[in-house]
This record gives C-alpha cells, structure tokens and sequence, in this order.
C-alpha cells in the first residue's frame, strides 16, 4: 500500500498526541458500516444484540488489550499515527503478513473483506472527492466478537500480550519429525485393527475417515492425541428423534433386515447402540493382543463415550469411534445450522449438506443417567474440511497468499482451556468442558465475522480476546448452541451445572485480566 502524501500526512504530524483519541473516535464510526453490510450472519442475528453490551464491558478491562483508551500511546507510535486523525477508518493492515503456524485454504473474492474493516482502496484515494465522508456512528456494537474499526485492531496488537501470544503459538508448534513419528506408529496399530474388523460379518464393509484436530492441523502441545472414525456404510434405516433433541435418534431399518449382519444388534426393532458399541470393544481388546511392533493397551471405558481408548507405547492416546454412515439428506433438526452462507458461501453449504452424515453410538443424558441405545449425529467430516478451507476467499493462507490468523486463535483458546483442567483437575469443576465447546464457539465467531481481513495476523491480540470475551458471553447466559444443530444447546444445565460455568469463567476473566498466566513465562 503506497504512503499517503500531501495535506492528510501534515495534518497527522500536526495532530500530534491527538492522533490516537480521535482515531478511536473515528473507528467508532466505522462499525456503523459494517452493521449494515451483507455479511451479518444468518444465525447470529436473532441473538445479535445481548453480546453488544458484553463485547462493550469485556473490552474495557484495565488489563485487557482492547481498550483504546490505554492503548493510545503505542497507537501514536505506530506507523499509521502518521495518518490524519479523520482517515483512521482507511487504514488497512498488510494482506501478505503471515500468522504463525496458520493453516488451511479458503478466502476474499474481490476487495470486500477491506470494506468491513477500513473501507475499500477507492475510498482510501478519494480525498479530492466533493462527496463528503459521512460523520462517525455510534459506538454501540450489536454482534459479539471481531467487528472491530481497524485503529483500534492495530492499537490492541501492540500490546505486550501480542508478542507473549505468539511466543505460545511457537512453543505448541509440532516438528514434523514428532509428527511423523506418532503417526507412523497410530497408523500401524489403526491399520491393523481395521484389518481385523473387516473380518468380521458384522463389520466387514468398515473403513477409516480421518477427523479430529491431527487432520484438521489444529493439533497442540504434543502429537500424542488422535481421534479415528471407522464409518460403516447402512443402508434403509429410518431415524426417530429422542425427546426432541435435535442430536439424539434411535436407528430402525426400514425392512426386517433378514441377513443383514446388524441384525444381531436388533433390540425391540431398535439397533442397539450399546450392543453394537459393546461388540465392537471386545473385538478391538483382543486384537491388540496380536499387535508385536508396538505395546497397546486398552484404557477403562469412559461413562457415556461413544470411544474406545487406546493407550500405544504409554505415550500415545487413541480414541476409535464407531460411526454409521448415511448417505440420505440431513435431519431437519440441522436446517438452520452450518450458518456459513456469508463466511464461506451459500454454493459451499449446499455441496457440504449433500455429504453423508455420521451416528455415533454416544447415549443421550436421561436424568441422572442415560439412554443406552440412542446414537448422536456427527459432523467432524464436515468440520475438517470448513478448517481446512476456511477462508472467504478462496486463497486465504494459501502459499504466497493473504493470511489469517483464524486457526492461531482455536489453538491459543484449547491451549486455555486445557491448561486450566490441568490446573485445576482436581476439582473436578472443568472435567465436562472440552476442546468441542471451544471449536463451537469458535465456528459461531466466524460466522459473524466472516471476512479474512478481521482475522488479520497484526491483530491477533484483539482477536483473541474476540474469542475469549465471546465464549465467556456463552458462558454467562449458558447458552452454545451446536453449530449444526441450533436447537441443540452444549451448554444447558442438564449438561453441564451452573456451578461449572460459572467457576470457568471466573478463572478464564481472571487469566484475561493478568495476561494469561496459565500460558507461563516468555
């Protein structure tokens, strides 16, 4: 972007300390434009206003990098101070910087993801126009999460958090040489066991799909986790929801499946979840028996996971999921969800609904305990690929290309959370939070911050805090709706007690406000 000259450069050195007050001033009104563009999310509006105030409050933390006023200084310092006080809203962070360890595909088609943050290049050189600019809006801000005028953006990564942040992100980058290694090892024992359950009647048409954050590179710390889905293709079944779930349904063929392997799993017309699950388990125990090249172990089945865990070389942790796969359109508890019409497109929501959908045999929570033989829907297939191309536009990360720093921030906030369970695992408090919740909230993020350019790496600062202030909101009203399925809420009390929310965010507000001890010294 070439330097701006003339009367607008003398102004700013004039200006002087007035420089960053004003600038904020003008952010201020920047947001009013983006209020109204086309990128408002389609599932988000409705629920738009109560993160507004939140945002607002969340922002004005004494410690916490958003706030404008204190970061006023180092906004002076900064290279677009030089710039008059009433062009702030124009500019715009470098397209090419790269975030570290951001992955992926996905992208701006034209210049629009510049619009939403500071305005397009023809606005920029329209200083001669006899049109004039019109006056800065309110500052109130209806959509939780990014939307944020680009002075304040570049303010808040100045802040010494920034630099401690990617300090992080460095030390959670895996070397390929770890990477490779565990893999070679998981894909021995998987590939063996696959063998073996393809020999059986019941499990002879199994086949491996590649899910979880190793695929989705989103992987920290350690290469010492993965997640394998074995699909088994089922034809003509019908669904029956669970107590109006939206999540939960019991399997019914449509036809007495005479011949049909699965019929051994058949409980009252109903394929047993728990039966076909517990099958399952015992063929996998036996097996790694068999398996010389590496010491397998199977760990202690986890009350109300659908998973079987292995233990390889006392050091690698593996979750084998059974999944059924259906090839028939998705369940209409799913139709408002996948709310990405503005972020990745109305044609990719399209192509991704016409992909099979999975069950996997998890029971639903049924008062104090649970319905064995219900089966969950699964998306991690669908979820993989969003991550993988996740930009508006279609080259967002891409080699040589304009960069995001999206999957920085998904990292950062499951290294939070996983900190603070091993911090404070013996309470107990955080054992039903997961890196799931963390990736949904997420998801929602990008949903109402759709463009590439409101994940800029310069402010990764900001938006990480985008992301922590929005899962603290989630927190608070208890409300996180599955990113499929809106009807279906990760957070309600009959999940997870209120006492658990609130001591998560005690202790993640605490972290905020004290640069995020938890992440250690840098």
């Amino acid at each position: 972007m070439q330097p701006r000259q003339g009367k607008a450069t003398r102004r700013a050195s004039e200006a002087g300390a007035t420089v960053p007050e004003a600038s904020a001033r003008s952010a201020r009104g920047a947001r009013t434009d983006r209020k109204e563009s086309p990128a408002a999310p389609e599932a988000a509006l409705p629920e738009a206003g109560k993160f507004g105030p939140a945002r607002k409050s969340g922002s004005g933390q004494k410690k916490s990098p958003p706030d404008t006023q204190e970061r006023s200084p180092v906004r002076a310092t900064g290279a677009r101070a030089k710039k008059a006080p009433q062009r702030a809203q124009d500019a715009r962070p470098s397209d090419s910087t790269s975030a570290a360890g951001a992955e992926g595909l996905e992208p701006p088609a034209a210049r629009e993801p510049a619009l939403s943050r500071a305005g397009s290049r023809r606005q920029r050189g329209a200083r001669c126009s006899p049109k004039p600019r019109p006056p800065p809006g309110p500052r109130d801000v209806p959509n939780p999460g990014l939307p944020v005028s680009v002075p304040i953006l570049v303010q808040r990564d100045a802040a010494p958090g920034a630099r401690k942040l990617r300090a992080v992100l460095e030390k959670l980058r895996l070397s390929h040489q770890d990477i490779s290694k565990a893999a070679k090892v998981v894909n021995g024992v998987v590939g063996h066991l696959l063998r073996r359950l393809k020999c059986e009647p019941e499990f002879g048409g199994v086949e491996q799909l590649h899910t979880g954050s190793y695929y989705e590179h989103v992987k920290i710390s350690a290469p010492n986790e993965f997640d394998v889905m074995f699909k088994l293709q089922v034809p003509r079944i019908q669904l029956e929801e669970y107590s109006d779930t939206g999540a939960y349904y019991f399997v019914k063929f449509k036809r007495n499946p005479e011949g049909n392997p699965l019929s051994l799993f058949l409980e009252d017309e109903i394929l047993s979840a728990s039966k076909m699950l517990s099958k399952f388990r015992k063929i996998i125990k036996e097996e790694i028996n068999n398996i010389k090249d590496a010491d397998v172990i199977m760990k202690r089945k986890r009350r109300g996971s659908p998973a079987v865990t292995l233990l390889i070389n006392k050091e690698i942790s593996v979750d084998i999921t059974l999944a059924l796969e259906l090839k028939t359109s998705w369940p209409a508890s799913t139709q408002e969800g996948l709310a990405i019409k503005n972020w990745l497109s109305a044609k990719v929501r399209q192509q991704l609904r016409l992909k099979p959908f999975y069950l996997v045999p998890k029971p639903a929570k049924e008062g104090n305990g649970f319905q064995e033989e219900t089966w969950r829907l699964s998306f991690s297939h669908i979820e993989k690929e969003i991550l993988s191309n996740h930009g508006k536009s279609k080259t967002c990360c891409e080699n040589k290309e304009m960069k995001c720093c999206r999957k920085d921030c998904l990292k950062l906030m499951k290294y939070l959370l996983e900190q603070l369970k091993e911090k404070f695992k013996d309470k107990k408090h955080l054992d039903k939070f997961s890196s799931y919740h963390v990736k949904t909230a997420f998801f929602h993020l990008c949903t109402e911050n759709p463009q590439d350019s409101q994940w800029d790496p310069k402010d990764l600062g900001l938006c990480f805090d985008n992301c922590v202030t929005y899962f603290l909101e989630c927190l608070r009203t208890e409300q996180l709706k599955n990113y499929f399925i809106p009807g279906f809420n990760l957070f309600s009390s009959n999940l997870i007690d209120k006492t658990s929310k609130e001591f998560l965010s005690k202790q993640i507000e605490y972290e905020r406000n004290n640069e995020f001890p938890v992440f250690g010294e840098f």
